[in-house]
């Protein structure tokens, strides 16, 4: 299993300053780094590629998309910037020799209609998502990854078994479920059940506790978590995803008020360590 870390816990931004991080993070011992490229124009997408080859890093994209960008609003101006944008994503992926880019990247992040998803937002999201696959599938073998997520970041797909059926509507083979511990102890009724329903769908995962601090700290159920991916055959990149306090428009963003480990590195490095151990103590049984 190859075990990530997320930029953001560490740095605010991934311009051509904040490639240092990377060999940090391989020092700490993580095969993996999620980067959002929060200024696209500013990402150094080569740059970061080339690092990352040279440490023997894997890089993954990760995005939440903006309310002027969203794909399933009923403006279609909107939903066709929202298209031209997700491009533009990709492209960058491709550029940093990603291999997976996922996230909030099917619908505007935090965008709430105040009812439950429609037929129309469905359709938009399919034929937005078809389109972004399709795009990814000409130049590269990127894994498009379609995140649940909890119902205060979003009305459309809040559960594992939505997300498998809005792939199978896509019908194309890069389009794969992202799980979230932290998006799935809020919504779902069995974690180790939803896992199990993405079978032959999975391609990332988060590992977050319930309050985004130290795995192994909250409420996450981790070995059922973790015998539910033996189960299915999922054996890749699982990424540790979470924030600094301190960054106060990551905080604001994400809506973290208070310290959740001493620092960043005790959250990565104790995570990292925990994550592992379960890792070898359901996967060699």
């Amino acid at each position: 299993m190859i075990f990530g870390i997320h930029s953001l816990l560490f740095n605010e931004t991934f311009l051509e300053k904040d490639l240092p991080l990377l060999d940090k993070c391989k020092k700490m011992g993580f095969d993996a780094v999620e980067i959002i490229p929060f200024d696209p124009d500013g990402f150094p997408a080569k740059k970061a590629r080339q690092a990352a080859a040279d440490l023997g890093l894997i890089l993954n994209l990760g995005y939440g998309m903006p309310p002027e960008y969203n794909v399933i609003s009923p403006d279609p101006q909107v939903r066709a910037r929202g298209i031209a944008f997700t491009r533009k994503l990709i492209d960058l992926a491709n550029e940093a020799g990603a291999v997976v880019f996922g996230g909030a990247i099917y619908c505007g992040w935090g965008y709430l209609s105040g009812k439950m998803r429609t037929a129309d937002e469905w359709q938009w999201g399919v034929e937005a998502c078809r389109q972004a696959a399709e795009y990814a599938q000409s130049s590269s073998k990127l894994i498009i990854g379609i995140e649940p997520l909890n119902r205060f970041e979003s009305h459309f797909i809040n559960i594992a078994a939505d997300a498998v059926k809005f792939i199978e509507a896509v019908g194309m083979p890069n389009v794969r479920v992202h799980l979230d511990t932290f998006h799935m102890i809020r919504e779902e009724d069995d974690i180790a059940l939803a896992v199990r329903q993405t079978a032959g769908h999975l391609g990332y995962v988060h590992a977050c506790e319930n309050q985004r601090g130290i795995p192994g700290r909250g409420l996450v159920p981790w070995v059922p978590f973790f015998a539910a991916l033996k189960e299915i055959g999922y054996d890749d990149c699982v990424t540790i995803e979470s924030f600094d306090p301190d960054m106060e428009r990551i905080a604001k963003l994400i809506c973290i008020w208070r310290k959740l480990a001493d620092s960043p590195d005790q959250l990565a490095s104790e995570g990292l360590s925990f994550l592992q151990q379960i890792h070898r103590q359901v996967y060699k049984n």
